[in-house]
């Protein structure tokens, strides 16, 4: 069912999602801080899941990384990954796919990234992706993914811009793995429909632990920059200040 959700979601809107720049809100939040986690990312191998038209694969190849599959459940969303990688002749390898079944052998991969794809998935869901990338991991490798902070619908509950989930007045854990909409917004004026299965920062425990993966995982909380308001302070003002995203950092030892 979320599936299914989730695809008629991006493959209504991919078109809104192709960029060749920084464009929407956690282009500039979200994105570069993962980047940061992933560290050097020379001569690697790596999935990302919920890949999208491509974007966080183009610069991770651009890094060095020496191969990339990226898969997404939205045909239109890979055909449009597809197309710009042909343009810039990097050669990455774009698939349709489920990260809860990845159909791909065990121990592939230096690095799996997630990058705002677990937002989409019920607790259960997640924990079926968890085991599947503990799975295609090599022994030593990580997998690095980010998330909306689940604190952030409960300090930002107004719906406008340039971010916002709309929980109709659900508290933290009320919410607790219902699916929630919103919408991020773009610097060039674009509204990109978004949503939000609500978990606890505990689900993530617990998923993970669940999996496999038996160190703790580093956490960073991630908001607005000085950079950020430097460059846009009207865009960046109306959430400076607040956590919006999580990203999270686990090796398979």
């Amino acid at each position: 069912m979320s599936n299914n959700i989730t695809k008629e979601i991006y493959d209504e809107h991919a078109a809104s999602w192709e960029r060749r720049k920084p464009n929407s809100l956690s282009d500039f939040t979200g994105r570069p801080p993962v980047f940061d986690i992933c560290g050097d990312v020379s001569g690697l191998d790596i999935l990302d899941i919920g890949c999208g038209e491509g974007y966080c694969a183009r610069i991770l190849k651009s890094e060095g990384a020496r191969k990339i599959t990226g898969i997404d459940i939205s045909p239109k969303m890979i055909e449009l990954a597809k197309n710009q990688d042909q343009k810039s002749g990097q050669g990455n390898t774009f698939q349709i796919g489920d990260g809860q079944d990845l159909s791909l052998d065990d121990g592939m991969f230096d690095l799996v990234l997630g990058v705002f794809v677990y937002n989409y998935m019920t607790i259960e869901e997640m924990k079926r992706s968890h085991k599947e990338v503990f799975r295609v991991l090599k022994p030593g490798g990580r997998l690095v993914f980010s998330v909306p902070h689940p604190a952030f619908p409960q300090i930002k509950s107004s719906l406008t811009s340039p971010f916002f989930f709309d929980f109709n007045g659900a508290g933290y854990f009320s919410a607790r793995n219902v699916r929630n909409h919103g919408k991020i917004f773009c610097r060039d004026g674009k509204e990109l429909p978004v949503q939000m299965v609500h978990k606890l920062i505990a689900d993530y425990f617990d998923s993970l632990g669940e999996a496999g993966f038996n160190s703790m995982p580093q956490i960073r909380e991630l908001g607005v920059t000085a950079e950020n308001l430097g460059l846009d302070p009207e865009f960046f003002g109306p959430v400076n200040d607040i956590p919006l995203h999580m990203a999270f950092s686990v090796s398979k030892h």
